[in-house]
């Protein structure tokens, strides 16, 4: 008797019949998955789709079928990958990118003596002659009470105050810096943007706008200036402002007046009043904030009296009295038309010299 799980028709040519030797092949959902078609559903073939029985299956190029699951998570990727740029662009703060390089400009402006350089009456009291309104060094900044702005608050207007007061005193009315060429009190104000530009203007100052020493602070060559009092006369306001949503501005007008004598002189020995007006620019962004660190963008200086033919870059140049007087040649007049010439260098007259 013939094996029961034959067809009745017999094995067909070249095989036993017998089903064991396709159990090897086993058909997984990964292989229906590849297959390049499909078998139409029922439903479908009831929708009216006589014309064919079977369908292709999508696919993504090269790679085969892509799985729903696959092409979900593709989706995701993108989407924060594009979250990912636009919050590293845009800071979570509202703040551009920080500025880096040269910044400050600069404009110092010689104030010539119209007459004779006289010694002060009374070298014990130098500041005697001064009109009403001078106050003794920090009392005359005029630190306002700091008061919230639109976008920054109170106490963060209040930190910027207080880091412009002590940068004022570091380099306006420190002995160390007028006198003693010292200049590291003053650069650890400076934000790190700017640093380089400062360090430029110690090793090699200039008056090319951005690299004069003296737009940054105070000081008198040591060789031949000396301080005949340590108290310096101040008069002058601060003004808060925003230059932009995320950006501090306080910009301050200062009018500082310094007793000063021959380097090496005895006390008693004849005493110059130099007065020097600073009108400097501040920016402050939250970061300059948090490490009590400022920009400063803008510094105009005049300084007198001052010979005209001298560059205050390095040092500011004062002309030291004399008991008969010192006089110095009046500013030249100035050629609109020679371009040989900056047209920044600017040398005025001092006004009650």
């Amino acid at each position: 008797m013939g094996d029961p799980r034959e067809p009745p028709e017999g094995a067909p040519d070249g095989g036993s019949g017998n089903e064991d030797e396709y159990r090897s092949v086993v058909f997984d959902e990964s292989f229906v998955r590849a297959a390049r078609i499909q078998e139409l559903s029922a439903r479908e073939r009831l929708a009216g789709s006589f014309g064919r029985a079977t369908r292709p299956r999508v696919r993504l190029g090269p790679l085969g079928t892509v799985p729903r699951q696959a092409l979900a998570l593709l989706l995701l990727i993108l989407l924060a990958f594009g979250a990912a740029v636009y919050f590293g662009v845009r800071s979570p703060t509202g703040m551009s990118a920080r500025p880096e390089g040269s910044q400050l400009t600069v404009s110092l402006v010689a104030l010539s003596p119209a007459s004779a350089v006289r010694v002060v009456a009374d070298p014990a009291d130098p500041f005697a002659a001064l009109p009403t309104g001078y106050s003794d060094g920090a009392i005359g900044l005029g630190t306002p009470t700091g008061a919230a702005t639109e976008h920054f608050s109170r106490v963060e207007v209040t930190k910027a105050l207080d880091t412009v007061q002590r940068y004022l005193v570091a380099s306006s009315l420190t002995p160390a810096t007028l006198v003693q060429g010292a200049t590291a009190d003053v650069r650890a104000f400076v934000t790190p943007g700017e640093q380089a530009q400062f360090d430029a203007s110690v090793t090699q100052p200039v008056d090319d706008r951005h690299h004069a020493l003296t737009g940054w602070l105070v000081r008198f060559d040591p060789a031949r200036v000396a301080l005949a009092a340590d108290t310096v006369k101040v008069t002058g306001a601060m003004r808060i402002d925003e230059a932009d949503t995320g950006t501090l501005q306080i910009t301050t007008d200062h009018t500082f007046v310094y007793a000063l004598k021959p380097a090496g002189a005895p006390a008693g020995a004849p005493v110059t009043l130099e007065t020097v007006r600073r009108q400097l620019t501040f920016q402050f962004d939250r970061v300059d904030l948090a490490s009590a660190q400022l920009r400063l963008v803008d510094s105009v200086i005049q300084a007198g009296p001052e010979p005209c033919t001298t560059s205050m870059a390095g040092f500011l140049q004062p002309v030291l009295a004399t008991p008969q007087g010192t006089q110095v040649a009046p500013p030249s007049p100035i050629d609109p038309g020679n371009h040989a010439q900056p047209a920044w260098q600017v040398c005025g007259v001092l006004a009650g010299s």
